[in-house]
C-alpha cells in the first residue's frame, strides 16, 4: 500500500513537472493561447514559481487574454524583476479598462496620464488619449508614430452580452492583425 501512495505521488509529481514543460515549450514555439491555457491548469501549484507565473502571463498577454494577468499581477512581488512584470501588466490592463470606458461611456482621457509600454494596446490608447477630433465615432483610425506604413482601427461591437473592443493592426493597408477584449 505505501508502494502504491509513492508511487502515486511520484506519478503526479512527474506529470505536474511534464505540463510545466510543455507550457514553457509551447511558449518558446510563439503558441500562446495554448501556453496559456496549459498554465492556468496549473497554476495553482506554481503560485510561487515567479519565473512560471511571468511567462503565464506574458503567454496570456500575447493571446489577448488580458483579464488572466489579475492573478499573475498580485503574485509577483518578490523580485525585482517580478515587480517590474507585474506593473507592466497593470499598466496594460488598466489601459484597457479605461479605453473601454472611455468607448462605451465616453469618459474624457485627456486628464488621465499614465505610463506607456510596447504592447500594441498601449500605443492605441496613447493614440486615443491625445486624438482632439470628437469621439463620437464609430471607429477610429491612427497611423503609428514610429513607422508610417503601420495603422490601427479601433472599435467597439455591440455584441451581447457586453461590448468589445476590437483593434486591428494594418500594415499598408493590409491587416496583419486583430485583437479582441472584453
Amino acid at each position: 500500500m505505501i508502494k502504491l501512495t509513492f508511487l502515486f505521488f511520484v506519478s503526479s509529481m512527474l506529470l505536474q513537472a511534464d505540463t510545466k514543460l510543455e507550457t514553457y515549450k509551447l511558449y518558446q514555439d510563439a503558441k500562446y493561447e495554448e501556453a496559456c491555457q496549459k498554465g492556468e491548469g496549473i497554476l495553482e501549484e506554481y503560485k510561487d514559481d515567479e519565473e512560471f507565473i511571468s511567462l503565464y502571463a506574458f503567454a496570456c498577454l500575447n493571446a489577448d487574454h488580458l483579464d488572466k494577468l489579475s492573478m499573475p499581477i498580485t503574485a509577483l512581488k518578490k523580485s525585482k524583476e517580478a515587480r517590474a512584470n507585474a506593473a507592466y501588466f497593470s499598466v496594460i490592463l488598466m489601459q484597457k479598462k479605461l479605453l473601454m470606458y472611455s468607448l462605451s461611456d465616453r469618459y474624457d482621457l485627456k486628464p488621465v496620464k499614465l505610463p506607456t509600454t510596447d504592447y500594441v494596446l498601449s500605443t492605441v490608447f496613447d493614440l486615443y488619449a491625445k486624438d482632439t477630433s470628437p469621439k463620437d465615432r464609430r471607429r477610429y483610425n491612427y497611423r503609428d508614430p514610429n513607422d508610417a506604413k503601420k495603422s490601427y482601427r479601433l472599435f467597439v461591437t455591440k455584441s451581447a452580452p457586453s461590448p468589445k473592443m476590437v483593434i486591428e493592426e494594418y500594415y499598408d493597408k493590409i491587416m496583419t492583425q486583430r485583437h479582441i477584449y472584453w
